[in-house]
């Protein structure tokens, strides 16, 4: 499973950058986001646990995750491995480039899948990523550009 979510913000990069791992504030800013708790930090890594509601109408689906988290501010990334809840295994990198005014925010998110038998994959290519990862990742970036441009 891989999803690629893409937006353009017109905002300083370093502000871009700075929300997007600054972790910790994003229930604050980002409705979707229940709380992030860091568990432990070693210099620039953490581990985070975070949660977040996949709305489907009226009605929101809880959905938690635990990532080592890896920011490189030199490079403008951001990478988290999962390594607890149901999406152990992903890989999600934060690609943040452009200029001043013009950054790109490139967020993909690479899995093999739940290891359930025979439908472990299926359930990831048709459902997981497509529908809860894209669900979050969409709003995520919708509401960092929010923040950052205003």
């Amino acid at each position: 499973m891989r999803t690629v979510d893409r937006v353009t913000i017109r905002a300083p990069l370093d502000r871009v950058y700075a929300l997007a791992a600054e972790v910790e504030r994003w229930p604050e800013v980002l409705p979707h986001y229940r709380w992030v708790r860091t568990h432990e930090r070693t210099g620039h890594r953490a581990v985070v646990e975070m949660a977040a509601w996949r709305p489907f109408g009226p009605v929101g689906w809880p959905t938690w995750w635990v990532s080592d988290m890896e920011p490189d501010p030199l490079a403008r990334r951001i990478r988290y491995h999962h390594v607890a809840g149901i999406t152990r295994g992903m890989d999600v990198e934060w690609r943040i480039g452009g200029a001043d005014g013009e950054v790109t925010v490139e967020l993909v998110h690479e899995w093999r899948g739940p290891g359930w038998p025979v439908i472990g994959r299926l359930a990831a290519a048709w459902v997981i990523g497509p529908i809860f990862v894209h669900g979050i990742a969409s709003r995520t970036l919708a509401g960092i550009k929010r923040e950052a441009e205003r």
